[in-house]
């Protein structure tokens, strides 16, 4: 664990979906901002990554603030010295063209908060649609994300909870069995 306060485990799960999905981390003169791009579609979305946001770094206030270039793009941000230290993932460049790896107390945690990770890498880069194949309706959840290592991490998430997932395009993965569906709409659902 890193040389600041322990998160709590759940909001931080979720906060760690969110961040290795539309999440950076940029240097100010004293301390670093936490911003997650979210979608202005999904309120319910950006209150709950705001919501964790604050429970992680509960003495920092954060912010909602939708950006002026047009889209439907919102960032929720906070500022704290202490994000280096809970997302050691940081660093230069794009995520999908460096290594990824889990800290140890990170899988511990991810371990001990499976669901509330994948909702938070779900809730960023994922989505669940309606298949229509031969006339038939059927739910599947997809997840997109150009870093392999993070589509590994989700992947084996899903293995270590008895889900399935199979490959649904060059950086895509699919959660397409009728049981593994409703088993994760039970903690993810359709996006609102």
């Amino acid at each position: 664990m890193p040389d600041v306060p322990t998160p709590p485990a759940a909001e931080y799960a979720y906060l760690l979906g969110m961040y290795l999905g539309d999440g950076c981390i940029s240097a100010d003169r004293r301390c670093h901002r936490l911003r997650i791009a979210t979608d202005a579609a999904y309120p319910s979305v950006i209150a709950e990554c705001a919501r964790a946001m604050q429970a992680v770094v509960p003495r920092n206030r954060g912010s909602v603030s939708r950006r002026k270039d047009g889209s439907r793009t919102v960032d929720v941000s906070a500022y704290s010295k202490t994000w280096p230290s809970l997302f050691p993932q940081h660093g230069r460049g794009r995520k999908h063209e460096r290594r990824i790896v889990l800290a140890e107390w990170q899988e511990r945690i991810v371990e001990d908060q499976p669901e509330m990770f994948l909702r938070g890498l779900i809730h960023s880069d994922g989505c669940r649609v309606l298949n229509r194949v031969n006339g038939r309706v059927y739910p599947r959840y997809f997840f997109s994300q150009r870093s392999a290592d993070i589509r590994e991490i989700f992947a084996g998430t899903c293995r270590r909870l008895g889900v399935t997932v199979s490959a649904a395009g060059r950086d895509q993965l699919s959660i397409s069995r009728r049981m593994d569906v409703a088993f994760v709409d039970g903690f993810v659902g359709p996006k609102a």
